[in-house]
């Protein structure tokens, strides 16, 4: 049978590289050696639309090299995939997808395993102030207070306040579970605006806050009010002068936009009807939001937010509903703290809102020329499903990127699951998968993280062990994506599951200037240089006696080249160029590597 060669990241294979705008041709090509006496009868690619059917394209044999090629121009934007049918005097095979872009040759079509090829409409807006800055989260109740004497404002009915601000987070839960005292400890937007000097001298140019509106909990994701902000937080003013500092010192701010679903004690659902005079869903028929509720029985048995009756959901698909979040109206949720002068959103579990809705979002903060509308979508975002829907979020019309969750689980993997260079190898091959996927724009703009208010802190994730926590921040600052520090973790926070990964931030007893000083180190690194910024990125693994080393490489079409080599390992390391595996990189990038290089312990070098 016929020897056939494909290899999705290969310029001789595929052109361009990943996804393609409407429009653009692609330019697809075989290889293939037939045995003696074997007579190639057709090479076709089979595409398909998502949810559409297989279309056949013949490639034409170009007579040298045994080249096949196919050129076309896809005019839709959207998810399609592809493999490839060859026939010849010995029989039919397939080609499809296995580690990396390359191809293997089967001999059945069923359940195959095919290429994916992501089509969009637009580049996504990519401000310079965001993609080549580094964003810091802070969880406001957390990270520090402003007022005289630590005092704390807003204080609120069924909570507590903690003795110091040492103390380690606590949930008081009743028989069922259920969280029925609330714990604070009086950070707010006055000792955020006190520590900008400290996130300037750390590098940090962005500030990506956890919500700031009223609500009943700590982490205000369960919002009572859109349009006021938690008194324990501060107020418009606080906010005003905060913004306004920020822009001072070129600084921004992005704001957590939770449009899901809402508290059950908000003034919209006001379940015990707490609110006096605001009448909720669930006091009366009459409410002006009773629409926007699902209730299965009235009034105690609603659709909510996995299961939680403290979240009911929101129909997103709600005109009302629209209306108040994104409409035209200075007078909806996002024109109002657009006119504050935010630079930016992030949306709360972005996979649950409705493209429609996402759309909406998109076409009033661009009408703010506020650009930057980053989605908690945990997954490859080129190919989600949510509620049997393929999401589009990479066509260009909606989200300007997603949350790095994926970065995260790569930076794990590397640090403690690799014990060979095929572990290495196969984690890379899944990372590479989203440069693949991604249009250019939208993988520059992913916010990548190794730590979030939803998961562990990364101090303890990989016990405690400081030599690990800096390799996993170079890695994080060597990738492609805006780098977002989770507060605290520069000075090693520990912290468990939620709560636990939501302490106070330590002030005047951070306990690891070595963690702070490599950050610091990295975020001037990737500052002054564009490769770090908007260059392509591929890998070279070593084979060593040990587990293998690894080096991390950004470059350009020009040429120009980056190599930071990582020794994941606490023993040197002797790096040959003949014991290198490449992936992802072209022929003339790998050829500026051609020298033996050592590494010591835990080492990382930039060549």
């Amino acid at each position: 049978m016929a020897h056939i060669l494909y290899n999705a990241w290969d310029s001789l294979y595929k052109e361009p590289f990943g996804a393609v705008k409407i429009g653009h041709e692609v330019v697809w090509r075989l290889q293939i050696f037939p045995d003696e006496n074997e007579e190639i009868h057709y090479a076709n690619l089979i595409l398909t639309k998502d949810g559409e059917e297989d279309v056949p394209y013949a490639l034409e044999n170009l007579n040298h090299d045994g080249l096949y090629q196919v050129k076309l121009q896809i005019g839709t934007a959207g998810l399609y995939f592809y493999h490839f049918e060859i026939e010849t005097s010995h029989g039919i095979s397939y080609l499809e997808k296995r580690q990396g872009g390359i191809a293997q040759q089967v001999s059945s079509q069923s359940d195959l395993l095919r290429f994916q090829l992501t089509c969009y409409d637009k580049e996504v807006p990519s401000p310079k102030w965001y993609r080549q800055g580094v964003v810091y989260q802070i969880f406001p109740d957390r990270f520090a207070n402003g007022l005289p004497n630590g005092e704390v404002q807003g204080r609120k009915p069924n909570s507590f306040i903690y003795g110091t601000t040492a103390d380690k987070p606590y949930y008081i839960r009743d028989k069922n579970n259920e969280i029925v005292r609330w714990d604070f400890y009086g950070g707010n937007l006055k000792g955020i605006l006190k520590k900008l000097s400290y996130l300037e001298e750390l590098g940090v140019t962005t500030i990506y806050l956890n919500p700031i509106f009223l609500s009943r909990s700590n982490h205000h994701y369960d919002t009572a009010d859109f349009l006021k902000i938690d008194p324990m937080i501060g107020n418009e003013d606080d906010l005003r002068e905060l913004i306004s500092e920020m822009h001072k010192r070129n600084m921004h701010l992005i704001l957590d936009g939770v449009f899901n679903h809402v508290g059950k004690e908000s003034i919209y659902f006001n379940a015990s009807g707490s609110h006096g005079k605001n009448v909720g869903a669930a006091q009366s028929k009459e409410s002006p939001y009773y629409s926007w509720f699902d209730f299965i029985h009235y009034p105690d048995d609603y659709k909510s937010w996995w299961g939680i009756k403290d979240l009911p959901v929101i129909d997103k698909d709600n005109p009302e509903y629209q209306k108040f979040i994104y409409g035209d109206s200075n007078r909806s949720v996002l024109s109002k703290w657009n006119n504050f002068g935010v630079d930016g959103w992030r949306l709360d579990v972005a996979d649950e809102l409705p493209m429609n809705f996402l759309r909406g979002i998109r076409k009033n903060l661009d009408s703010h020329h506020k650009q930057v509308m980053i989605g908690e979508v945990w997954e490859d975002a080129s190919n989600k499903i949510a509620y049997d829907e393929r999401r589009q979020y990479t066509v260009g019309d909606n989200l300007t990127g997603v949350m790095g969750y994926p970065t995260r689980i790569f930076v794990m993997d590397l640090l403690e699951s690799v014990k060979s260079s095929q572990d290495i190898k196969k984690y890379c091959n899944e990372y590479l998968q989203l440069q693949e996927n991604y249009p250019r724009d939208f993988w520059l703009n992913t916010l990548n993280n190794i730590g979030t208010h939803d998961t562990q802190r990364i101090k303890t994730v990989l016990h405690n062990d400081d030599n690990k926590v800096i390799q996993a921040f170079r890695i994080l600052f060597n990738l492609p994506g805006v780098p977002c520090i989770y507060y605290g973790d520069e000075v090693g926070v520990e912290g468990d599951a939620d709560p636990d990964n939501r302490r106070f931030f330590p002030w005047g007893q951070e306990k690891n200037s070595r963690i702070i000083q490599e950050v610091k180190q990295l975020v001037d690194k990737r500052k002054k240089n564009t490769l770090l910024q908007e260059g392509r990125l591929g890998f070279v693994i070593a084979r060593g006696s040990h587990c293998p080393a690894l080096a991390i490489v950004r470059y350009d079409d020009q040429g120009n080249s980056v190599y930071n080599w990582l020794n994941l390992t606490q023993y040197k390391q002797i790096i040959s160029p003949e014991n290198c595996e490449y992936l992802c990189l072209p022929q003339n990038i790998q050829q500026k590597f051609q020298h033996e290089l050592t590494l010591d312990s835990w080492e990382y070098k930039v060549i």
